[in-house]
């Protein structure tokens, strides 16, 4: 499974960016895409890498508390792409995002970066004062 991120950029406190990332290769072809549990890691500079947010195959959706009520995760299974609109943004959400996913991960294992087995080179996202 490939996962290509884009979407990021510099922009100022509270303004808006969307990220998408979309999944192809021949293991995500031979599964039903459906099936996927897909999401977003960052992380800052110096910092390690924290849960965001993921959306399972039945778009029962989990978020980190910081970025609840500002980020909203979705996905479009006929495009096999996972979107992550955030609104409002803070310097504090200043990070590498990375694009991940992964088959059958059970709900206790969400938000675990162990859990998930693929991974996109990631998009940095900027947030000046």
């Amino acid at each position: 499974v490939q996962l290509q991120a884009s979407g990021g950029g510099l922009v100022q406190a509270g303004d808006s960016l969307r990220l998408s990332c979309a999944a192809s290769g021949r293991t995500f072809s031979s599964r039903s895409s459906s099936g996927i549990t897909m999401g977003w890691f960052r992380q800052a500079p110096g910092g390690e890498r924290e849960f965001v947010a993921d959306i399972n195959r039945s778009r029962h959706t989990m978020y980190k508390d910081s970025v609840k009520g500002r980020f909203i995760i979705s996905r479009d299974n006929a495009k096999n792409t996972v979107y992550l609109q955030m609104n409002n943004l803070n310097p504090e959400d200043t990070a590498v995002y990375y694009c991940t996913a992964g088959f059958g991960i059970i709900t206790s294992s969400r938000g675990r970066d162990s859990a998930y087995d693929y991974w996109g080179q990631g998009t940095q996202v900027t947030v000046s004062s």
